[in-house]
């Protein structure tokens, strides 16, 4: 039998519960290719016997079209403890938070998936902030609606696609200017949806766009998936920092435990086009830097309130495409520092785990 065949065959068959190809799934337990019998343990958590039987017969089908004179022999397992990372296809889940709405924390979200991914990275943005999605707009998707496809009769949704970045939101469900009307339990299952059935790719970084403050859908985040670190996003303004304390100190409960990568300060100064030179401290000054200070974490870099960024976000095309020197150094600097920040916290400390928080 032909090994490379096989293991190229069992490649093209997507795993039900993730939507990984089965020979690079977690849930993989064994795979053994000797003479003509192959043997394949999978071990799944309460796999749906409907959803078994078709990835079962999927596999069967496939591997003796490949390989018509083998023995294939597949045994389900029952993998009782969930896995420390139940997204082993993605390296690192990187929380964008703030205390206060309007600091500017999706426009930093955007423009550090956006740069990532021109750095070479493979990137998802998750918009998670149900009550006001700004991902539909600030990569020109307004109106456009994720295809859902069926794997062993599992459905997942497909990102949508801007820039070479996968993307999701509720912004691609529902209507423009649908309101969104959820309690908490309702909330924390559109976050488990989008975490668990939406059709991931391999990320070296997936960014998730949270909404201002603490609530359920940070809750349902922590409790869902390992977050590598958080990045809290102000402006100098005290009430803007006084409130970025409290969304930080969330992360930083025993119980819950989030690095806090670094501080973004956003709208820092402003320059007037014909006096670059200028700088104008319209919000006051050091916020940032105050709040680092406290979280003795590192500013990852100031933001200046450009008038240019929020046209162009308003016409679907983050900052980080627009050619002005002032903010492309900027927002260069932010993310080749929380690169090396990332992998500093990834070669010091152990692993996120999921959070497991006793009622």
């Amino acid at each position: 039998m032909n090994e490379n065949l096989i293991k190229e065959t069992l490649s093209t068959i997507q795993d039900p519960v993730n939507g990984q190809p089965i020979l690079k799934s977690s849930h993989l337990q064994k795979l053994e290719i000797r003479d003509n019998e192959i043997n394949i343990v999978l071990a799944y958590n309460n796999l749906d016997p409907n959803i078994k039987n078709k990835l079962n017969f999927t596999i069967l089908e496939s591997l003796y079209e490949v390989a018509p004179q083998s023995n294939v022999n597949i045994h389900f397992e029952n993998q009782a403890p969930r896995p420390d990372n139940p997204y082993p296809h993605i390296k690192n889940i990187i929380a964008v938070a703030s205390g206060k709405g309007g600091v500017g924390k999706s426009t930093v979200a955007a423009n550090l998936a956006v740069g990532l991914q021109s750095k070479g990275y493979e990137v998802g943005l998750l918009d998670a902030d149900l009550y006001g999605p700004s991902v539909p707009t600030m990569f020109g998707l307004k109106g456009k609606r994720p295809r859902v496809k069926e794997i062993h009769g599992r459905l997942f949704l497909v990102p949508l696609v801007a820039y070479d970045i996968p993307l999701m939101s509720i912004g691609f469900i529902l209507e423009p200017e649908q309101a969104v009307v959820l309690r908490g339990p309702r909330l924390s299952g559109v976050i488990k949806q989008f975490l668990n059935d939406v059709l991931w790719p391999e990320l070296d970084f997936l960014i998730i766009d949270l909404p201002p403050s603490t609530g359920d859908i940070q809750l349902t985040m922590v409790q869902t998936a390992p977050v590598t670190g958080a990045i809290m996003v102000t402006t100098p303004q005290t009430v803007a920092v006084d409130d970025a304390v409290k969304a930080a100190n969330m992360f930083r409960l025993e119980s819950i435990n989030v690095p806090i990568i670094g501080v973004v300060e956003n709208m820092s100064w402003f320059s007037p086009a014909e006096l670059p030179e200028n700088k104008y401290y319209l919000f006051g000054r050091d916020g940032g830097k105050r709040l680092a200070s406290y979280l003795e974490v590192p500013v990852l870099g100031q933001l200046p309130l450009v008038a240019q960024v929020g046209e162009q976000a308003d016409q679907g095309k983050p900052a980080w495409l627009i050619e002005d020197e002032i903010v492309s150094s900027h927002l260069n600097n932010i993310i080749e520092r929380f690169v090396y920040h990332t992998k500093l916290r990834n070669k010091e400390a152990d692993p996120t785990r999921i959070v497991k928080i006793k009622s």
